[in-house]
């Protein structure tokens, strides 16, 4: 791992009461690891990473001048967004692509990416997250991810959607603003089911609760530069609209859709 750092910090104001986080925000792979026997195509496809939310993060922190954290490693080497017990925690097939280096892994591989990729990635989360709310006040958590425009060859008629699993305090002024445009269809909870037990919200926002929401943008209109400019424009007054609410800004644990709290 020694020439392969697992996350990025983007350093932002701390104080300023916000993080934003990218779980699946880069490609790449160490270098021992190949292309896991992929094609190089596969890197370009959502498989390996949420299209466009690298730059849409990036773009979003400087512009509101908030720390972010994103991870450094393809999806298809280990789901950051997956707890550490989840069968999808290191795919065999995703989307039709069988991962050769992913089948057969051993017991020692498989704790071998978790320990040097997927924890080092949590860790950082925690820390800056910890390192927002020092303050005694709650940090709000916004995750940003993007989806396929078409899914089995049905096309998905959303433009952004907000998903969560039961704390609505975040997601219902946040659905509210993005509607007031009247220019994009907004999914609620579409087109994936937020509650996931384990997964980013679940471990650093939903246990402890501390308030958030996800994204998700759909890739082709985050897929150049010109589109991540027009929606980093769109959502910073949102943003910022967000966290101006001191509602925002206080710990309350709601209980979650996937069961009680474990660990």
């Amino acid at each position: 791992m020694q020439d392969f750092i697992p996350f990025e910090i983007i350093e932002g104001d701390y104080d300023s009461g916000m993080v934003l986080l990218a779980d699946h925000a880069m490609n790449r792979l160490p270098a021992a690891y190949g292309s896991l026997g992929l094609p190089e195509s596969a890197f370009h496809r959502h498989i390996a990473f949420d299209i466009g939310i690298e730059g849409l993060t990036r773009r979003l922190a400087a512009m509101l001048n908030v720390p972010a954290v994103l991870s450094c490693f393809s999806r298809l080497l280990i789901d950051p967004n997956r707890g550490e017990d989840d069968p999808t925690l290191i795919m065999k097939i995703s989307d039709g692509a069988i991962i050769p280096g992913n089948h057969p892994i051993t017991e020692a591989e498989w704790d071998f990416r978790l320990d040097n990729y997927h924890r080092p990635y949590h860790r950082a989360v925690e820390r800056t997250i910890a390192k927002a709310g020092a303050s005694g006040h709650a940090p709000l958590v916004l995750s940003l991810h993007s989806f396929t425009p078409f899914w089995k060859g049905t096309p998905r008629p959303w433009h952004a959607a907000v998903l969560w699993d039961s704390d609505p305090r975040a997601v219902l002024p946040f659905l509210e603003l993005l509607r007031q445009s009247a220019d994009i269809e907004v999914g609620d909870n579409e087109p994936y089911d937020g509650a996931l037990k384990g997964d980013t919200m679940y471990r650093h926002c939903m246990m402890s609760g501390t308030p958030h929401a996800l994204l998700e943008v759909r890739q082709d209109l985050i897929g150049d530069e010109a589109g991540i400019s027009a929606w980093a424009e769109r959502l910073e007054p949102i943003f910022k609209t967000l966290n101006a609410d001191p509602t925002l800004h206080e710990y309350k644990i709601f209980p979650s859709r996937t069961g009680p709290y474990t660990g």
